[in-house]
């Protein structure tokens, strides 16, 4: 694994916590709603942009996605 990928996997790691701790859920379920809408890779392919964000700000965006992603499903 280089170093970018190694810093794209940091970042992908970093969000799934926030993001766990933010919703009060385990790792596991994170993983599997962040994955279950496409969010992870979201992260991967958008890290240039996100990666600047604030934490707040990148899950505020997580959870915007989230919805749109169950609007569409609806």
């Amino acid at each position: 694994m280089d170093s970018e990928q190694k810093r794209i996997s940091y970042f992908v790691s970093f969000c799934v916590e926030q993001y766990k701790n933010a919703k009060r859920l385990t790792g596991n379920q994170a993983f599997e709603e962040l994955n279950q809408y496409g969010v992870l890779d979201y992260l991967v392919e958008n890290y240039e942009i996100l990666h600047t964000q604030s934490y707040q700000w990148i899950l505020e965006d997580i959870d915007e996605f989230i919805n749109i992603r169950k609007q569409k499903a609806s």
